[in-house]
């Protein structure tokens, strides 16, 4: 089953990364998940300020906002992974290992399947 890994960071440090992981954190984990073969996909997401928010009224108008952060919390969304392990456990137990786990939050949801 597939789930979802969301990396929650409290703050960004100024190089854009989380607080208390280093690059050689996430390159371990990396190797980790890849050669347990349950990768399927993950990135780490740019600069907030780099984000534009897209939001389409009911009149159908577009408006475009670049000016961000645009969420109303504190944590920061600073990357993804996506594995395919057996259970909700193993994703857990995976999650645990994350380094994002140790100063913000990894948020497990399980990817839906509609059989398509």
């Amino acid at each position: 089953m597939k789930y979802l890994l969301l990396i929650h960071a409290p703050a960004a440090t100024e190089q854009g990364g989380a607080a208390g992981c280093e690059p050689a954190d996430w390159m371990a984990y990396d190797k980790e998940v890849r050669d347990a073969g349950v990768y399927v996909s993950g990135e780490s997401l740019a600069d907030l300020v780099t984000a534009t928010k897209v939001r389409v009224g009911p009149d159908g108008e577009r408006s475009i906002t670049t000016d961000g952060p645009f969420a109303e919390t504190r944590e920061l969304l600073g990357g993804f992974y996506v594995l395919d392990v057996p259970d909700l456990d193993a994703a857990l137990d995976w999650a645990a290992r994350c380094p994002g786990s140790r100063d913000g939050s990894v948020v497990v949801r399980p990817i839906a399947d509609f059989g398509v």
